[in-house]
């Protein structure tokens, strides 16, 4: 059970972000309150969403039907529970910030070999995709993050991903290279003993590709 000050506090962010109007957390309204299922994302954003809401939200989300239910179930817990072990972070993703959320999918699908996990909203405003382990989130802007060509220039990383062994680089950076990506760093040895290149994805998003040297 987690602590329950922290649990008032993420139903104070769920109350924040909805007043926000941020998408993402209208799916979580309507998963998990049953009075929003028939709602869509704008007319979830627009209706009455108020601290016991929230509130809800959050008891539903831990398996409770209330929050009352939930306080109590956490008193009880908070008496009778062990500490827990440290929590372990199991895995990351990195957001990379595109104009065009199909255009960018069907990149990294048809030139990197990705698929798609998910796509959101209508039009698409957020999305993932997959290639093994790697993760990357696609997050839709309509204007410039960076100044000018500040990225190229300082060579700004988006995301790094890594494989195990010196051919495994070697046989992506041809397999990229028959595609027809444009890279920004070839295949290179570096001091440091890795062997990487560097892919510019159609925002100009630099993506580092990086495995041993021998």
């Amino acid at each position: 059970m987690s602590n329950l000050e922290n649990l008032k506090k993420q139903a104070k962010q769920y109350l924040r972000w909805h007043r926000e109007r941020y998408f993402p957390v209208a799916a979580e309204i309507r998963a998990a309150l049953p009075r929003f299922q028939h709602l869509d994302d704008n007319q979830i954003l627009a209706a009455s969403f108020k601290l016991s809401d929230a509130q809800e939200l959050v008891a539903r989300q831990m398996g409770f039907e209330a929050w009352q239910t939930l306080k109590s179930e956490a008193h009880t817990m908070h008496t009778q529970v062990k500490p827990a072990a440290r929590p372990v972070l199991s895995s990351t993703s990195a957001q990379l910030f595109v104009s065009d959320i199909k255009a960018s999918c069907d990149f990294f699908v048809e030139k990197l070999g990705f698929t798609v996990d998910f796509v959101y909203g209508e039009p698409p405003f957020y999305g993932q995709v997959i290639r093994d382990s790697a993760r990357l989130a696609l997050r839709f802007v309509c204007e410039p993050v960076f100044a000018g060509d500040i990225r190229q220039r300082e060579h700004l990383l988006s995301a790094s991903i890594t494989v195990d062994t010196a051919d495994e680089i070697k046989r992506l950076f041809l397999e990229f290279q028959a595609t027809g990506v444009s890279f920004h760093q070839t295949l290179r040895k570096e001091p440091w003993g890795a062997r990487n290149f560097i892919v510019l994805d159609l925002d100009g998003n630099l993506i580092l590709f990086a495995g041993p040297s021998e």
